[in-house]
């Protein structure tokens, strides 16, 4: 390894890094670094119905990772080529034109990007029945207007776009390698990068980036380093976990975060692993006549109250597929808020798979209605543990400090609320007229699992309800963000040779769902990046 050299070195093939890489490596040698395995032949990557499979795996080779935040929460980050489009829900949706503008964007190659990514992977969805009642329930309890299918971001309900193909067949990041020149594209798998490795020069003031060090399947330690070139650079796209921890390890963070795990300091910064923000989500289980059939995420409804509202359904078919699954939610982990908190784990919530005995008999008929906060106002922060790049940070949200987070949760599941008591609605449950919404929330106490320990009031008091049934979509991010960590051409401040780009550096999530602008962004810095070396040479 240690003899050839890169124009660019790309930690992180996932959701921003595969479509950087592919655009880069049209005119320059690039280096792709990824720490998971393939997502090809994985039939729990590309099979709709085998969705919670993937987030259930705890074998080493899974392509998600599990983590819990200290606040109790269970999430995910993503550990495969294609990253977070290899174990998300698919649903694709632009960020709206402030969020462009608020990024300092160029919006015509904005505008060229988005397209770019939605010719080679982006489907229409055929819209399941749930799909369905959800838009018609969400006009019926006033989200208007209907806009049809849409990628763009407007106020009212719309069904969105899908990286699931007819045949329910997931396209991810890693297929976009394929616009890339296979001659100048290098792309190694369960190569986990530890450490960047800097040059300090007499008379220079910055520490420049000239390689990384990583370690492959086998634990055995390799190099790889930039050419010599002018312009050559390291790109750090491991995600909003990943590439706070990577810069942290690296010796780049706050003095006396680096001395606790005797990393030598490179560079002083305070603001890395600040400002992590996870949109919160609330979910309503709603029990139905007969199985629903499977659905993610299709149908949106973009209020003016700060919340978007999404649904899911079913759980897969297939003989190999999890039998007892909702959608995004975890109902066949059983209720974990009667084990000690100190006892709570990972491990704990596995073995608690097979104890469903709590969950109402209803669980197993039905469907979610979800309620996600936009952008959020709260946030936390990210600490090392340890200074092994495989292993979890610690990691804060702090979701609902800011008191406008709580309100916008309430307003949610009042809009939930009202969503239910349409006809729609009442027409899916057993007696065709409806559930009180008192019954609903003390189902969906049960379903909603995380580690936090449950309230006597939570159907009684809507803000109860939200902080004790708080979980995941997975859309966290920030970490390094712009002004702070990175400049806004990304590139990481008070070092040469170096760039942050993915959701690391976003201070609020894009859209209702950030998948298509975060893989946007990878071909938009990419196109960015040649064009500011080579001009109109760069062809694009």
């Amino acid at each position: 390894m240690q003899h050839e050299a890169y124009d660019y070195i790309i930690v992180g093939g996932g959701t921003a890094g595969c479509p950087l890489a592919a655009t880069l490596s049209k005119k320059y040698k690039v280096l792709l670094l990824e720490r998971g395995g393939s997502p090809y032949g994985n039939r729990n990557i590309s099979y709709l119905e085998n969705f919670h499979i993937c987030l259930a795996d705890v074998s080493p080779n899974s392509p998600s990772q599990g983590f819990i935040s200290t606040d109790g929460v269970i999430n995910a980050r993503a550990k495969v080529l294609g990253g977070g489009t290899c174990i998300n829900a698919g649903f694709y949706s632009r960020a709206n034109q402030r969020f462009v503008q608020d990024a300092g964007w160029d919006e015509e190659l904005v505008n060229q990007s988005y397209p770019w990514i939605e010719e080679r992977i982006v489907y229409w969805p055929k819209i399941a029945p749930w799909q369905a009642a959800l838009r018609d329930g969400l006009l019926e309890a006033g989200v208007s207007p209907y806009n049809g299918y849409t990628y763009d971001h407007i106020f009212g309900t719309k069904v969105g776009g899908t990286i699931f193909d007819e045949a329910g067949y997931r396209h991810t990041a890693a297929d976009l390698l394929a616009a890339g020149n296979p001659n100048n594209l290098r792309v190694l798998l369960h190569a986990s990068v530890n450490k960047i490795v800097f040059k300090t020069t007499k008379g220079h003031l910055k520490p420049s980036a000239i390689g990384v060090q990583f370690k492959d399947e086998n634990g055995e330690q390799h190099q790889a380093f930039l050419s010599e070139k002018r312009g050559s650079e390291i790109i750090v796209s491991a995600g909003a976990i990943g590439s706070p921890q990577l810069l942290l390890i690296s010796g780049i963070g706050p003095r006396t975060e680096l001395k606790k795990h005797n990393i030598s300091v490179v560079l002083r910064n305070e603001h890395v692993g600040k400002g992590m923000s996870d949109n919160p989500l609330s979910s309503v289980f709603i029990p139905t006549k007969n199985p629903p059939k499977q659905s993610l995420i299709e149908t949106v409804g973009i209020t003016d109250g700060g919340v978007f509202i999404e649904a899911s359904s079913g759980f897969g078919q297939t003989d190999d597929s999890i039998h007892c699954h909702h959608g995004i939610m975890s109902a066949e982990i059983g209720q974990l808020s009667t084990i000690p908190p100190k006892q709570r784990s990972l491990e704990a919530v596995h073995k608690y798979v097979h104890n469903k005995n709590s969950l109402p008999k209803e669980v197993f008929h039905g469907g979610f209605i979800l309620s996600k906060i936009d952008g959020p106002l709260s946030n936390g922060d990210l600490v090392l543990v340890d200074t092994d790049a495989n292993s979890n940070p610690n990691v804060t949200f702090n979701y609902f400090k800011h008191p406008q987070d709580l309100r916008r949760c309430v307003y949610g599941i009042k809009t939930i609320e009202r969503i239910v008591h349409t006809n729609t609605f009442s027409n899916f449950t057993p007696s065709g007229s409806g559930y009180p919404m008192e019954k609903l929330l003390n189902m969906s106490v049960a379903a909603n699992i995380n580690l936090i320990p449950k309230h006597t009031n939570d159907s009684t008091s809507l803000e109860q309800f939200c902080r004790d049934t708080v979980v995941t979509i997975w859309h966290y991010h920030g970490g390094c963000h712009v002004g702070k960590v990175v400049d806004q051409q990304y590139k990481v401040i008070g070092t040469s040779g170096l760039r942050v780009i993915d959701g690391s550096t976003l201070s609020r999530s894009p859209g209702t769902n950030p998948q298509a602008t975060i893989m946007m962004m990878g071909r938009y810095m990419g196109v960015e990046i040649l064009r500011e070396r080579l001009g109109r040479a760069a062809g694009v």
